[in-house]
């Protein structure tokens, strides 16, 4: 996602939209077997992050363009971050 794209844009961006969920679906399953080989693994927001997967998968609740912003905005990076630190232990 270019950085320059503001909230107005992303919300009438649907194929990137929908791109970024499916996206987000596949980092939720990662984290997902992740703490089913090591429970004790620590990554910030891990159950939110697997929550979120899982209602963009199944449809259990509309996931709204909001929260989605908010995950590409502030969490990814942090979450990068520590995944990037744990594959260098």
């Amino acid at each position: 996602m270019p950085e320059k794209l503001n909230f107005f844009e992303f919300k009438k961006d649907l194929k990137g939209r929908k791109a970024i969920e499916r996206n987000i679906e596949i980092i939720g399953e990662a984290v997902n077997r992740i703490l089913k080989v090591d429970p004790k693994i620590n990554i910030t927001n891990a159950r939110k992050i697997v929550d979120t997967r899982n209602r963009i998968s199944h449809g259990y609740d509309s996931v709204s363009e909001d929260i989605i912003w908010t995950i590409v905005i502030k969490d990814l990076k942090n979450l990068k971050k520590e995944i990037l630190e744990l594959l260098a232990e």
